[in-house]
């Protein structure tokens, strides 16, 4: 690939649930070159032609800097046998369709009352921001759970005002963006207050954020 660098980001390339979800998150790093492997956190995974092992041995180690080493291995096994069910063709593929889904929703949602603050070509995901409709995104994510879909990430990345970073797959059809790219641009017409009551019609109403965050409850 030309990189020195690369990180793997398994819980969005690889289709390892939940897509975005919020995670958890999972992100492989491989380095090119004797120059680089030698500084890596030990330990790393080797392969001496016959098996896999972990080397905690190399010379300019920064250290046993990896907390959780092992990870969310899950993840990583999911996205393996992922990659063995599509391959090459498979994932080619699947990449152009996820891709084809972010434009054709990005296009819907242009063309309404929503601003998309970067215009290139979209890749796996699009992000909107509802400042120009005077809704809050937090207020039309509750607005979308409350049709029975799943919202968006909010607030995410955070140097777009009232952003909402949407993901959509390579499993996705025409008629749920169509749905999803409706519901968004209702909400977008919605009275501001009366979304602020959202949602009525899921098991939980509307919670209180901020307490929650504030004096979280860890166990149930």
């Amino acid at each position: 690939m030309g990189f020195d660098i690369v990180h793997f980001n398994l819980h969005k390339t690889f289709a390892t649930p939940p897509r975005g979800g919020g995670g958890p998150g999972s992100g492989p790093v491989g380095v090119r070159g004797g120059e680089l492997r030698d500084y890596l956190p030990v330990p790393v995974v080797e392969y001496d032609g016959k098996a896999y092992h972990l080397n905690y041995d190399l010379r300019h180690t920064i250290g046993g800097a990896v907390s959780s080493y092992y990870g969310s291995f899950l993840m990583h096994l999911r996205a393996w046998a992922y990659i063995l069910y599509h391959g090459g063709n498979g994932l080619t593929r699947n990449t152009e369709r996820a891709v084809l889904n972010t434009n054709y929703l990005a296009k819907r949602l242009s063309g309404g009352a929503y601003r998309i603050p970067y215009k290139p070509l979209k890749k796996h995901e699009v992000v909107v921001s509802s400042d120009s409709t005077g809704r809050r995104a937090q207020d039309i994510a509750k607005y979308i759970l409350d049709n029975g879909m799943h919202p968006p990430t909010v607030y995410f990345p955070l140097i777009v005002h009232e952003a909402l970073m949407i993901e959509p797959t390579e499993t996705v059809s025409k008629a749920d963006l169509d749905r999803y790219a409706d519901i968004m641009l209702e909400a977008a017409r919605e009275d501001p207050e009366g979304l602020k009551r959202m949602p009525l019609n899921t098991a939980v109403g509307r919670i209180d954020e901020v307490r929650a965050a504030r004096e979280p409850k860890l166990r149930w």
